[in-house]
Parts: C-alpha cells; structure tokens; sequence
C-alpha cells in the first residue's frame, strides 16, 4: 500500500486489522499501524511484471492502471522460473487490488484470479474501506527487496518492502489530493502466503504487514 492508506480514518482501522492477516510468522494480525496500504512492486524501473506476455497465459486479467498512478517492481525477478512465476503473480495481485480500489469495484475480476479463501475477505473489506472513506489514490508506490521461500510444488511465500513516500490520497468525488504530511512511516514489510490452483496461477491466500519495519528503511 501506499501513503494513500495510511490516511484512511481511524474508523476504518478495524477493516485494515482484519484485511492485514496472513503469514509472517503465522500471525493473524497486522502488526503495525492498523492504517497500512495493500496493495498493495519492479525489475528496475519497468512495468509490472504482470503485464508481460504471460499475462494471457491462463486467463490472467489485463490490468492497465491511470496514468497518475505507478506500481515500481525492483528487481522483481530472481532467475529461477518457478519463483519468478510466483512474482509475477504477486505483482499481478498487488495491481489488481489498486485496479478495484482505483475503480470501486470490490467485484473486480482481477481480486478473485489473484486471492482466495481468507486472502480474498480481506482484498474485498480493504476496498469497501476505500469506498467507506470516499478515497481513491494517485503517485507512485515502490515494491521492492523480495524474498521467495517455496514449500513444495503448490505453495510459497514472499516477503517483500513497499515505500508509499511518493503516494497520496485523493477524494473520490472531488479529486483533491492530500499532501499533507504524515507521522507514520512510509515504509511496509509484507509478508504472504501463495497457492498454486489447478490454472497454475499462484493465489495470495493470506498476507500481513508491519508498518515501520528496519528493514525496509532505506
């Protein structure tokens, strides 16, 4: 997520507790400031790793985010296939859920290609908090410094950074963008868990975040 989350209201921070869930150490709680982003990464300075040609592969949804609005994947590729599949597929999860947010839509396709089971509760409750909070979002979100552990054929994790200092909030219905300063860190560890369906998409079942973490500082 970006900076744009982490100035959602607090009347929304028990959605984002909830939405927040997964794998870090098995925990079912985000650890750090309620208020983070999902979404909520790039080889480089490239294009998400999602929009490649594999994109067609299995049906995979084609998401185009606006023009104001930037996912950055630093080096996002490891050059072992099976873990690089596996990024690419987190990536396309983490531009699918900034594609519903961005839209309004807790219905968009992108969320039930990329989540499941509890992962995809928690995708679908962190939209409405957006639309409960009449935000959207613009800027640029880095995701960055991932690490892929595989646990057999069908499942993996991935820890992985964000920095949201270059995202904002913005009112749906006027479209104002707030600057303003904020007290909370704009860095996001995350860390998620992946499942391998039968199409051979790798599905976030399960994710948690902790705002503030050393280290993704930086």
């Amino acid at each position: 997520m970006t900076r744009r989350s982490r100035l959602l209201t607090t009347a929304t921070a028990g959605v984002a507790a909830a939405l927040l869930l997964a794998g870090c150490g098995g925990g079912d709680g985000d650890k750090s400031d309620s208020n983070g982003k999902i979404a909520g990464a790039d080889t480089g300075a490239s294009a998400s790793p999602s929009a490649s040609a594999s994109a067609a592969e299995s049906g995979r949804p084609k998401i185009t985010l606006p023009s104001d609005v930037t996912d950055k994947y630093e080096d996002w590729k490891t050059g072992d296939p099976t873990k690089d599949a596996v990024l690419a597929d987190t990536a396309g999860r983490i531009d699918a859920i900034n594609d519903a947010i961005l839209r309004g839509d807790t219905g968009a396709p992108g969320l039930s290609f990329y989540y499941k089971d509890k992962g995809l509760s928690q995708a679908i409750a962190w939209v409405q908090a957006y639309l409960d909070s009449n935000l959207s979002f613009t800027g640029t979100t880095r995701y960055y410094a991932p690490k892929v552990t595989l646990s057999g054929d069908a499942a993996a994790s991935v820890v992985y950074c964000s920095d949201e200092s270059k995202g904002f909030n913005k009112n749906r219905k006027t479209g104002k963008v707030d600057k303003s300063p904020s007290d909370q860190s704009p860095y996001v560890l995350y860390n998620t868990r992946l499942e391998k369906n039968k199409k051979g998409v790798w599905q976030t079942s399960n994710l948690i975040s902790k705002r503030g973490d050393k280290s993704c500082a930086g």
